[in-house]
């Protein structure tokens, strides 16, 4: 958690750059991440040199050695004109092919730009990292760093700037607790954005299965193989996959495509789907992946990405995604026919109904999360349903926190669903037939099945009221003619 300090340093960093005359929040936040990265390099490499002393190896490190000035601990110290002429004439263009052509930094850094304008506004900035605490010597302090980051990132849910919004961390973070990622899992959210639903599957494998890190395979399919993301905006892409390295993880894949095309050759890689797909899209037919097209003939991308994650799974791989409200009870045939290929051929497993301020105060849309496991063969027999009414905040556009919170109880329920049957129609989660689905033409809207308790209310017999009103009025007269004796007088 970002600590009130903390906090007052990095917006004070960030009014740096905004009087320093960049004010978009993604380019504060893409230069930002570059100066994190330069300085958590030369970090990493101070302590690297520390342990190699004490062992007493010698290897060769990042940075040549005939090239002091590239270090953050050296330029750092410069005045605000020579250390601007470094790190924009050498530092940058360094850390871009850093580790040769194929590496992981010159794969992510190849198109970034430094545009910084002033030499002040670069010492400036420094200044400000500096009085930022260390991350590197222990696990605490590199949570810290991501926490820092996820604060960096919070700002575009009230910037809004070129339509770039986050899904809040702390939704992420349920989805995640729900799915519950295995350190086998193969991981791909083909809306990567800023790779929040990765970073946070990442962060959880750490806290509960960090065994996994002595088992020389598991870790380098941690680092390597498991996390994969799609983005079609490439200033997200490299700030998605800033965010994984800045969270430890040493190769993340994550790859500028267009997921719903043609250029999507991916079929049944991946055993699990985290994502937050684009709402309210329509596409041409022609730039659609054909094999999306089979499943649903429609120009919806909401219903295509539901389709999409079907083709990316493996048989028995599972799904968790945030979807409108409109995919739940939509009359169109391409509506019908998602919901029944997920129903019928695959096993729908729970639709938990988000409040429609979730997403504020940049949408007030309705959404759900869809839970469910690839088949191809149906295995849906009860679907799980959960009226969400708090996450924890506001749900106008403060989004302030509060006490009332769900999300506590509803990763308490879907661990223990046996326990589902007991519950009435009239709770905040219960189970549905697939039956009784089917009979509701594959409806999932949850007010399609809750009942609702009227509570009976006793009125007094009008004679009564009557006689109350009376009595009152009466009460009245006099206390009118009192005063206007009074006013006699």
């Amino acid at each position: 958690m970002i600590t009130g300090d903390l906090k007052n340093k990095v917006d004070k960093i960030w009014e740096t750059f905004w009087t320093g005359g960049i004010t978009n929040p993604l380019t504060v936040i893409e230069q930002f991440t570059y100066l994190l990265y330069i300085k958590g390099l030369d970090d990493r490499e101070k302590k690297r040199e520390k342990d190699n002393e004490f062992l007493g190896i010698e290897e060769e490190g990042l940075f040549p050695r005939n090239k002091p000035q590239l270090r953050w601990s050296n330029f750092s110290n410069m005045g605000s004109e020579e250390m601007y002429q470094v790190v924009s004439q050498e530092v940058f263009p360094f850390i871009k092919k850093m580790g040769g052509k194929e590496s992981v930094y010159a794969k992510y850094l190849k198109d970034a730009v430094f545009v910084i304008p002033t030499a002040s506004l670069l010492s400036r900035v420094v200044a400000g990292i500096n009085a930022l605490p260390d991350t590197t010597s222990s696990q605490e302090k590199k949570d810290t760093l991501g926490d820092l980051y996820e604060y960096l990132l919070s700002k575009l849910n009230t910037s809004g700037t070129n339509g770039q919004f986050r899904t809040p961390r702390h939704i992420i973070d349920m989805i995640v607790m729900l799915m519950k990622p295995t350190p086998e899992d193969t991981i791909v959210d083909p809306a990567a954005g800023s790779a929040g639903f990765l970073v946070s599957a990442s962060e959880y494998l750490r806290k509960n299965h960090n065994d996994m890190f002595y088992v020389q395979g598991l870790r380098e399919h941690f680092n390597k193989n498991m996390f994969h993301g799609f983005e079609i905006d490439n200033t997200m892409l490299r700030i998605g996959a800033m965010n994984m390295m800045l969270h430890d993880v040493d190769q993340p894949n994550i790859s500028y495509r267009d997921s719903l095309s043609e250029q999507n050759k991916d079929r049944e890689i991946y055993t699990m789907v985290l994502a937050n797909p684009p709402f309210k899209g329509s596409l041409d037919y022609d730039s659609v992946s054909d094999d999306l097209l089979r499943i649903t003939k429609t120009k919806k991308t909401e219903i295509l990405f539901l389709s999409l994650f079907l083709n990316l799974l493996k048989k028995g791989g599972r799904a968790a995604a945030i979807v409108p409200d409109g995919i739940l009870f939509g009359s169109s045939n391409a509506h019908k026919a998602i919901r029944k290929e997920l129903i019928d051929n695959n096993k729908l497993e729970a639709v938990v109904k988000m409040p429609s301020g979730v997403f504020k105060p940049y949408a007030g849309v309705s959404t759900a999360v869809l839970i469910f496991t690839k088949t191809g063969a149906g295995g849906t027999e009860n679907v799980w349903f959960y009226d969400m009414k708090a996450d924890g905040y506001t749900l106008d556009d403060k989004r302030l926190p509060i006490k009332e919170n769900d999300i506590p109880d509803i990763v308490q329920r879907f661990e223990d669903l046996d326990k589902e049957n007991k519950r009435k129609r009239t709770d905040q989660s219960f189970l549905v037939t697939i039956d009784e689905i089917r009979e509701n033409e594959y409806d999932l809207s949850i007010n399609k099945y809750k009942e609702i308790e009227y509570e009976e209310i006793e009125y007094e017999k009008p004679e009564e009221i009557i006689k109350e009103v009376m009595s009152i009025e009466e009460e009245i007269y006099i206390d009118l003619k009192k005063l206007n004796d009074l006013l006699q007088r």
